[in-house]
């Protein structure tokens, strides 16, 4: 019995493996385990990029406009940021403790900020 891989299924997006298959509505590689669905498959970024997402799940790219959520605290201003700051030309970066933003805040100067107290504008 000859057993064939189909040729419409895609390549692993982790380890390029040619031996996906389909579990329900995800895709699977056996040889490293990763799932992953086949819809996102198309507009997910190449394996290796991190996919950062703001506060209600909007995928953030750099160079884009955030407004801030929730007022936040900054170490040594009496202050700190209030909600509705927005924040133009963000830096994705793989920083310290979830913060992921990396940008300039009107008032403050360069910081860092996470992700999850923004939202795109």
């Amino acid at each position: 019995m000859d057993v064939t891989v189909s040729e419409t299924l895609p390549l692993c997006p982790q380890c390029s493996s040619a031996y996906t298959y389909e579990m329900g509505a995800l895709l699977v590689c056996p040889e490293c385990g990763h799932e992953w669905s086949p819809a996102a498959d198309d507009t997910a970024p190449h394996s290796g990029d991190k996919v950062v997402k703001d506060s209600v799940g909007n995928v953030l790219a750099d160079g884009d406009t955030v407004t801030v959520v929730k007022t936040l605290k900054v170490k040594g201003s009496p202050t700190g940021i209030k909600a509705g700051t927005k924040v133009r030309n963000i830096r994705l970066v793989d920083g310290v403790d979830g913060h992921d933003i990396d940008c300039k805040v009107d008032g403050f100067g360069p910081m860092q900020l996470k992700s999850s107290v923004v939202k795109k504008a």
